[in-house]
């Protein structure tokens, strides 16, 4: 196969376009960015055999976060294969003992953690690569640069393709489904910084990529387009939850919001563009994570 990067659908609960791995052939076999949930699994066995390849191909893991949609099936395929993961040092730790992890997700999505995420098994401490961000790492021979991109997640790095120029950025410049390419943040509790947000999309940037892997979903030919419109709806989202946090019912003011973003994504774009947003996005968990970091950045003060 090619030496460029492959874009894998994971078909996360049937539908296309909504979870994407990054699949970078290396010396030995095949690097994945964000392997996805156990629940995909077998979309993702199938996916490496129509490349040709199959799961012993595998022969690292390289995690932008630890959020289970990005990493749900790390242990399972570490435990089968034996490979590497390349990780954040913090989410490392959780990757370790996932206890904390897992309980905060069911607290979130309860009966439906089987049904979206399947099993999340923990990793063994000696497969971990724990990185800080400024690293240049090598994987299979190939060289990759690893900047610390939290915004999204206190644990979230990104990593840089010299060869392909192409930055994997995970959660880090948001959705964007094809075909419309619309980018929307993808902003849950509880560890969104908005502060913190724009200096990772200086990192990104400054490494002037050719393209962006996103997890959700997929490559960009125009990383300038996609981070410019990133930082305006991201801002543009943030005036409005400021405008709403200190009317209360917090409730209702995050469902209001998240009709108002569907309902207007899909009458311009129309409702199959709109099928992965609304398969997966949810803006009233949008809401409630930027609601929690201005109030943060309030008590601060």
């Amino acid at each position: 196969m090619s030496r460029d990067v492959h874009t894998l659908d994971l078909l996360f609960l049937g539908t296309e376009r909504i979870i994407a791995t990054g699949v970078l052939p290396v010396e030995g076999g095949v690097a994945l960015v964000d392997p996805g949930p156990s629940s995909t699994l077998p979309a993702l066995e199938g996916g490496l055999a129509a490349l040709g390849l199959g799961l012993e191909d595998v022969c690292a893991l390289v995690l932008t976060h630890i959020h289970l949609d990005h990493a749900g099936a790390t242990g399972t395929l570490v435990r089968r294969l034996g490979v590497p993961v390349w990780v954040h040092e913090t989410g490392a730790r959780h990757l370790a003992r996932p206890e904390r992890l897992i309980a905060s997700a069911t607290r979130l999505y309860g009966s439906l953690m089987d049904v979206l995420w399947g099993a999340f098994e923990a990793v063994p401490p000696d497969a971990l690569r724990p990185l800080a961000g400024g690293e240049t790492i090598e994987v299979g021979g190939r060289a990759l640069d690893v900047a610390y991109t939290p915004g999204h997640a206190v644990h979230h790095v990104s990593y840089y393709d010299r060869e392909t120029s192409t930055a994997f950025v995970g959660d880090a410049v948001g959705m964007a489904a094809p075909p419309s390419g619309r980018v929307l943040p993808v902003t849950p509790p509880p560890d969104i910084d908005l502060e913190a947000w724009t200096g990772s999309l200086d990192r990104i940037a400054a490494w002037a990529p050719a393209r962006l892997f996103r997890t959700h979903w997929g490559l960009s030919t125009s990383p300038d387009a996609n981070l410019e419109a990133f930082r305006t709806t991201l801002g543009d989202w943030t005036r409005r939850v400021l405008a709403g946090i200190d009317a209360g019912d917090d409730p209702a003011q995050a469902a209001a919001f998240s009709d108002r973003v569907l309902d207007a994504l899909e009458a311009d774009i129309g409702q199959d563009a709109a099928a992965p947003y609304r398969g997966f996005l949810y803006p009233d968990a949008s809401w409630h994570g930027l609601a929690r970091a201005l109030r943060a950045d309030r008590t601060s003060e």
